[in-house]
């Protein structure tokens, strides 16, 4: 389990302790641009995660779901209706919102251990602090072997534990992630998956995961989210009733083949529709 940390004045323990991390999106709408250029990229979206839960926004290429998700993340700001964390307004980016994103965004300069706890130095807490939170999140992510390598020395893979590792330093009581593993290789995403679920076991951070791949969907989520082709709208909220902890061997039960099925599905109707609006 997570060591116990004093963290900015107090000790930070497991989300799993503190029940934070709930998500409300309340009637939201994205609007880009104006007039002939006006593109409506999300349309009076609602939904309701609660804390702790593991769930995927699945949807065609261009459904909206990284704008989604980069509203609950505060980086952009719904043009109608409102986003709260913990009944809290998002209005910005925060610390209580940790961001992983396709691309590493390590920085290059400092090593694997330097960029874990670069985010807890920023934030006012000491160097002996951070270090003992930077070592935490090292051995979760299984890389304490690797603490002084530099990004550019590692494999794909690798650095984004890194970066998984960096974004729970700061004790997020809500982890976001767009395609996180969309540039890896089969193998090393389906290992990437696996570690992530025993990650988020043990933080009990609440997570959201955006992909368009329906088999990372079922096999992860408590609750997958499909969105509609633009502009994107929740159109189906699908439970996926499969027994924790997950392994490769479940693709082949029933459960899972049904849920997969139910989710090609939707993404087939969505993705047809999607092209034939890009042919009007």
């Amino acid at each position: 389990m997570l060591d116990s940390v004093k963290y900015g004045g107090s000790h930070s323990e497991p989300n799993n302790s503190l029940s934070k991390g709930a998500i409300n999106v309340s009637d939201v709408s994205i609007v880009f641009g104006k007039g002939e250029d006006e593109h409506r990229a999300v349309d009076n979206t609602d939904l309701m995660i609660n804390s702790g839960e593991f769930v995927c926004i699945l949807g065609p290429s261009g459904c909206g779901k990284s704008t989604l998700l980069n509203a609950i993340a505060g980086y952009v700001k719904p043009t109608t209706g409102m986003v709260r964390v913990d009944e809290k307004i998002v209005e910005k980016p925060g610390p209580d919102r940790g961001m992983v994103f396709q691309q590493y965004s390590l920085l290059p300069w400092k090593t694997v251990f330097e960029n874990i706890a670069f985010g807890p130095r920023m934030a006012g807490i000491s160097k002996r602090e951070a270090s003992s939170i930077a070592n935490t999140f090292l051995s979760m992510v299984g890389l304490t072997k690797f603490r002084n390598r530099y990004p550019a020395e590692l494999s794909g893979g690798m650095q984004q534990r890194v970066g998984i590792a960096r974004a729970l330093a700061n004790y997020p009581t809500v982890l976001l992630m767009d395609e996180p593993f969309g540039a890896l290789d089969a193998q090393t995403r389906l290992t990437m998956q696996e570690n992530l679920l025993d990650i988020w076991k043990e933080s009990g951070t609440t997570v959201v995961f955006v992909t368009h791949d329906v088999d990372e969907a079922v096999f992860l989520a408590d609750r997958v989210l499909v969105m509609s082709a633009a502009p994107g709208r929740i159109v189906e909220d699908l439970s996926i009733e499969l027994p924790r902890p997950r392994n490769i061997d479940m693709i082949v039960e029933p459960d899972y083949v049904k849920a997969r099925k139910n989710c090609l599905d939707i993404i087939r109707t969505e993705s047809l529709r999607a092209f034939e609006q890009q042919n009007q």
